[in-house]
């Protein structure tokens, strides 16, 4: 009979009491729902059109008809806000789910396989790491252009390096139990022990990393798009309207405060979910609340 790890999975009601608990994972939550709500609700409606410039209107304090202000073109702060939302989003969701599923790919091969694969696909991740997203996206622009879809290649392979360590470091943990040796015994081979009991106990390490590195995504595209290497004109990004809003700090300095509380809040709720689902996942972690 095959053996297989014993994981209790908690009721659906139980596991929403256990979170309701953890005050950091609930406010975590609704920062983040409020990042995808935005995100989609731009797809719908804005106050106005963010591509629609209005000189006569430009730099005007927040009012009924122009919630956050506008910009020095005229443009309604509040719907920049909303469609730049979309940037954010894009970016962390692809750049993080290529990170995650090739990253995970190799470290799980890593461990697997052990030996020469494991230190050349170790080597070439250390390797990797010496190449912030930044740095990459400056090389790749001089190379192919400045754009998103550089920004987004550029932050999806430095993400790669970080859950091979991560996956690597769980696995061999996983690889170490006593009903992997079980399962050795019984004659499952590696493929089948990978696939059937390591990747399913490390899945919670997997998505606790998958949350930090979406919230570092976020700031990476940010700064990519502040450079000027990210999102390009006409297309609105919290990065962009940080790089506007620099030679106007003294006569409109809410134009650099909107953008930056937004990516202060997407960040900050994406850390705080990261926080409350270790806490909620690993109940060794869980601390007194």
């Amino acid at each position: 009979m095959p053996v297989h790890a014993v994981l209790v999975p908690l009721a659906p009601a139980g596991l929403l009491r256990r979170a309701l608990r953890h005050p950091s994972l609930v406010l975590g939550a609704l920062l983040s729902l409020l990042l995808v709500a935005a995100a989609g609700l731009s797809w719908v409606w804005t106050p106005w059109s963010p591509y629609d410039m209005d000189l006569a209107q430009k730099l005007q304090p927040p009012t009924a008809l122009h919630w956050l202000g506008t910009d020095a073109f005229g443009r309604d702060v509040a719907s920049l806000l909303l469609v730049g939302a979309r940037s954010s989003l894009l970016v962390g969701v692809v750049a993080v789910g290529i990170g995650l599923s090739l990253g995970t790919a190799l470290g799980l091969l890593a461990s697997a396989r052990r030996g020469g694969v494991e230190a050349w696909i170790m080597r070439l991740a250390d390797f990797s790491l010496a190449f912030p997203a930044i740095l990459s996206a400056i090389m790749m622009t001089a190379v192919f252009g400045a754009g998103l879809a550089n920004a987004i290649l550029a932050i999806a392979l430095f993400n790669v390096p970080t859950f091979v360590r991560v996956t690597r470091a769980s696995a061999n943990a996983v690889h170490a139990r006593e009903y992997i040796l079980a399962a050795r015994a019984c004659g499952q081979g590696p493929w089948r022990i990978t696939l059937d009991h390591v990747l399913p106990n490390i899945l919670p390490t997997l998505i606790v990393q998958a949350t930090i590195q979406f919230a570092l995504a976020i700031l990476a595209e940010a700064a990519l798009s502040y450079l000027g290497l990210g999102t390009q004109p006409p297309q609105p990004s919290c990065g962009r309207m940080l790089n506007d809003a620099q030679t106007l700090m003294f006569q409109a300095p809410l134009l650099a405060v909107w953008p930056g509380l937004a990516i202060a809040l997407a960040v900050l709720g994406l850390n705080l979910l990261g926080d409350g689902l270790r806490d909620l996942l690993d109940p060794r972690l869980s601390r007194p609340r």
